[in-house]
């Protein structure tokens, strides 16, 4: 396969995805034409043919990191808002989470967030957030043991044997963090 095969086949959609991720078509036009440049000189590598789209669209996934590390570019990471509309007065597991997050210190909610919430994976939060990949893989862990910890000062979890948080919600009044 050649060079303008690829460009005939997936311009379109690399296009396409650059435009998603950077929103401005004259930097996408750029990055796009790094892109194949990057293809044409390695294409002879490939060994596989039919991994051939999921390897371009590796190479744009790079190009576009590659394009916000260069430009000391960050991306915008919103503040962690937990708004839960409180359809009834009775207390619930939002009213204890709300309070346990909202105590989460930033480094370790900013790496939870772009993980549990918005599903992107550690190796591109290390990234994002300019961090090695095991302090981004800790402070996850280290969030998830925050908010477990949590429900147990709060409510009175515990975590029984297997590991597993259990317990019951005491009322409002009773809790030590949503009260």
């Amino acid at each position: 396969m050649t060079t303008n095969q690829v460009w005939n086949n997936y311009s379109t959609d690399l296009k396409q995805f650059i435009i998603s991720k950077v929103k401005d078509t004259t930097i996408a036009d750029d990055i796009l034409q790094d892109i194949f440049i990057k293809i044409h000189t390695k294409l002879h590598t490939l060994k596989d043919l039919n991994k051939l789209k999921s390897w371009t669209f590796s190479i744009a996934r790079n190009s576009i990191m590659d394009y916000y590390n260069s430009r000391n570019l960050v991306f915008d990471i919103p503040e962690l808002e937990v708004d839960f509309e409180i359809e009834n007065k009775e207390h619930t597991e939002k009213d204890c989470l709300h309070g346990i997050l909202k105590n989460l210190p930033k480094k370790y909610r900013d790496p939870l967030f772009l993980s549990d919430i918005k599903g992107i994976k550690q190796t591109e939060i290390s990234k994002i957030l300019n961090l090695p990949l095991p302090t981004v893989k800790s402070q996850i862990q280290r969030a998830r043991k925050l908010i477990a910890q949590g429900f147990m000062d709060c409510c009175g979890y515990v975590i029984n044997e297997k590991g597993v948080l259990q317990g019951e919600l005491k009322d409002k009044k009773d809790c030590k963090i949503c009260n």
